[in-house]
């Protein structure tokens, strides 16, 4: 129980101190790494939000790919299938037909799942830029903080 007490304690006192002195920049004479800090950070989000733009562009051409690539091997399943059931009747040309077809479809089937792939990636990298970009924006926010902060005190 006493152990309790000292851990929730000391919780308590670290959360206060770190309020208190989480603020980066404090004085006037800081004013010069914070306009430094501010301007990288805002040309981080606009690269970041560059790259998000662009990503989201693309996004619809990943999906029609997608699209595209998975019509493409159930249509050549499809055409397999129909190749091989001709070739249980048939002679040994319809059976080299219906190899070459399901090779086709096999393939095709692959490519489906790469560009399904391909979609998904995209997902997370818009994902990602998005978290960063939050990240950042917030991180801005904050520096604003600072420097009205740092005004208030020289009035």
């Amino acid at each position: 129980m006493k152990q309790t007490k000292v851990f929730l304690l000391a919780g308590l006192a670290l959360f206060f101190a770190s309020t208190a002195y989480s603020q980066k920049y404090k004085t006037a004479a800081d004013t010069v790494k914070l306009n430094k800090e501010y301007v990288e950070v805002s040309n981080d989000i606009a690269e970041l939000t560059s790259k998000l733009t662009i990503a989201q562009n693309n996004l619809p051409d990943y999906h029609a790919k997608a699209g595209e690539a998975t019509a493409d091997a159930e249509s050549s399943a499809n055409a397999s299938s129909k190749q091989a059931s001709r070739a249980t009747n048939g002679d040994l040309s319809d059976a080299k037909s219906a190899k070459k077809k399901a090779n086709k479809a096999y393939k095709n089937a692959q490519n489906a799942t790469d560009a399904d792939n391909d979609t998904k990636t995209q997902d997370k990298k818009i994902a990602k830029l998005t978290a960063q970009l939050q990240k950042k924006q917030s991180w801005l926010r904050e520096l604003d903080d600072m420097r009205e902060a740092i005004r208030n005190r020289k009035l």
